[in-house]
């Protein structure tokens, strides 16, 4: 039987895990950590659970696609709810506009708080949409690094389309001229930072970011989102998928420009397949020592990453739902911090996730667990310990006047994770939480493939590869990366 080791137990690495035991390999997964999920994993603060990543989840198809490879009931196993209100957003003037997932209602909700026609925005949304239509067959569902990628019809209508996708233009400046009103523009350029980059660098094809929420819509795991990742750590198991814990991968064997095999402190075997949901910058620097590496690929800008403290509160705020947004009142001025001055502005925007207003047992009665975070540059060797103190003051001190209460009095478990941390925790390379940027309108282009083109039986996934971070990208790397591998469910050897 064959044989395929996946370094990393991340989402993508449960995921490719999966694919590759469907496909008849026998696979063992190596992770650093005692637990699995990478950054889609969770953690206790007294009586207060938290999900330490990724808080939003969308595109629960490609979960269940995964229970679905092996002719299972996926909500047999894991479970989810859709949510009536994706995002509650605030801003300093006392502008309050909450995203209904109801289009309907949602669009009352514009015209009513912004005085926005919705047919305006009716025709930003359906070029949104479009955009994904047209692209998603291309880079989101297919390597872009294989010449069979692009001989195909999808191709050919993307081509056709090209003008359509407004890549000679930033997010920022395709909302301000189809949306204008300035709440709403806001709005939209912060989907940037779903794939860490900045609305006023990244290009207009982006747009097609917030088709996704809004058409497809937000949703809830039970449990946490964590579930996401246990779910279908226990699946897996269950397929005979082995799991190594706090087992790190010290190097790739390659031999004659193939990749033959690992060793760990304890382990030195050998693989027909190796996968690598780890980031590609340290899989290169520490894994493949003495191999060329692609330069270009990376040297490039980083991600942004994050401040994220987290705040188990004596106090429950009606007002809030699971997805709060507290806008800083100068966007431009925030983002240029970060990605030109490898800084934050003292005006910046938090983000506040509050899972115990669907998942109750996640905080005690009375009380809600919140995820509050503050997007920052990677690690460029800033003094974080002074920008920590920093974001804490200046974070209560904004919320304290939205909300208008002493929200330090209120606050009776704490813990913080900055850029290093996320770097340690999850050998993400600078703590960036997506990779390389999008900043630029061919970083699509850019992202290293899923495979390796020098080092024969390689292959990545996750989110510091084509297509990019998230969890739907990341589930989609894994599909990508294995569709490349071959199926040898009937290969007898």
């Amino acid at each position: 039987m064959k044989t395929a080791a996946v370094i990393g137990a991340g989402i993508g690495g449960i995921a490719a895990a999966l694919r590759l035991a469907k496909k008849g390999y026998r696979v063992k997964v190596f992770e650093t950590n005692d637990y699995p999920g990478g950054k889609l994993s969770a953690f206790n603060l007294g009586k207060y659970r938290f999900d330490a990543g990724p808080s939003l989840f969308t595109m629960p198809q490609f979960v269940k696609e995964l229970f679905e490879l092996f002719d299972e009931n996926p909500f047999e196993y894991f479970n989810y709810s859709k949510k009536k209100i994706a995002c509650q957003y605030f801003w300093e003037d006392d502008t309050q506009l909450t995203a209904y997932s109801d289009n309907t209602l949602f669009f009352e909700e514009v015209e009513n708080k912004l005085g926005v026609n919705p047919v305006s925005l009716k025709k930003y949304l359906q070029k949104a949409k479009r955009k994904y239509e047209l692209t998603a067959p291309l880079f989101l569902e297919r390597s872009l690094h294989k010449l069979s990628g692009f001989v195909n019809s999808d191709t050919l209508k993307a081509i056709l389309n090209l003008s359509a996708y407004e890549i000679n233009q930033n997010l920022h400046s395709v909302n301000a001229s189809q949306l204008k009103e300035p709440h709403l523009v806001q709005m939209y350029d912060r989907y940037a930072t779903y794939n860490g980059s900045s609305p006023y660098k990244t290009p207009g094809i982006m747009t097609l970011v917030q088709h996704l929420e809004q058409e497809f819509g937000t949703f809830v795991p039970e449990g946490g989102m964590e579930q996401i990742t246990q779910s279908l750590f226990k699946y897996a198991k269950t397929k005979g998928v082995n799991f190594k814990m706090s087992e790190e991968v010290k190097e790739i064997i390659v031999e004659n420009g193939k990749a033959v095999g690992l060793k760990t402190d304890n382990y030195e075997e050998s693989y027909d397949i190796i996968l690598s949901n780890m980031d590609v910058f340290p899989t290169y620097k520490n894994l493949l020592k003495g191999e060329n590496t692609p330069k270009r690929i990376l040297s490039q800008e980083r991600s942004s990453s994050a401040v994220i403290f987290y705040w188990g509160v004596k106090n429950e705020f009606n007002q809030l739902d699971l997805h709060n947004i507290f806008f800083s009142d100068n966007y431009k001025t925030e983002f240029d911090a970060i990605f030109n001055q490898n800084d934050i502005s003292d005006d910046f925007t938090v983000y506040v996730n509050i899972t115990s207003k669907d998942v109750p047992n996640d905080a005690p009665k009375g009380c809600e667990n919140w995820f509050v975070m503050i997007n920052t540059p990677a690690d460029h060797g800033q003094d974080w310990e002074s920008i920590k103190n920093r974001l804490r003051q200046k974070t209560i001190d904004k919320l304290n006047r939205i909300l208008k209460v002493n929200l330090a009095t209120m606050i009776e478990e704490e813990a913080v994770m900055t850029p290093p941390m996320i770097a340690k925790k999850t050998a993400s390379h600078m703590g960036a939480l997506y990779g390389s940027s999008s900043n630029d309108k061919m970083a699509a282009f850019l992202r290293h493939p899923n495979f390796s083109s020098k080092i024969k039986n390689l292959f990545f996934c996750g989110g510091s590869v084509h297509p990019g971070g998230g969890i739907p990208l990341c589930l989609l790397s894994a599909k990508i990366a294995t569709d490349l591998i071959p199926n040898v469910a009937n290969d007898s050897n």
